[in-house]
């Protein structure tokens, strides 16, 4: 694969309450990727971007929340 598009494919760590629980007691670590990246491409960034040998990758695609003005969405 290509360098480049694996350095790209991770665009930033998610920061959160459930996110730092489960860096300590799970060793597991959560971030914002590409809406095209596939597993194996998470994968092989993380390991090329970190150094780390990754046991698997989970991937969910949330949608984002409705935001409410008075009445209207």
């Amino acid at each position: 694969m290509n360098t480049e598009r694996l350095a790209n494919i991770i665009v930033a760590p998610r920061v959160s309450e459930k996110a730092a629980t489960r860096a300590d007691l799970e060793n597991q670590h959560v971030f914002s990727v590409l809406k095209n990246a596939t597993k194996p491409e998470i994968k092989k960034a993380v390991e090329l971007m970190f150094d780390v040998k990754v046991k698997s990758v989970k991937v969910i695609n949330m949608q984002g929340k409705l935001t409410r003005i008075g009445r209207t969405f």
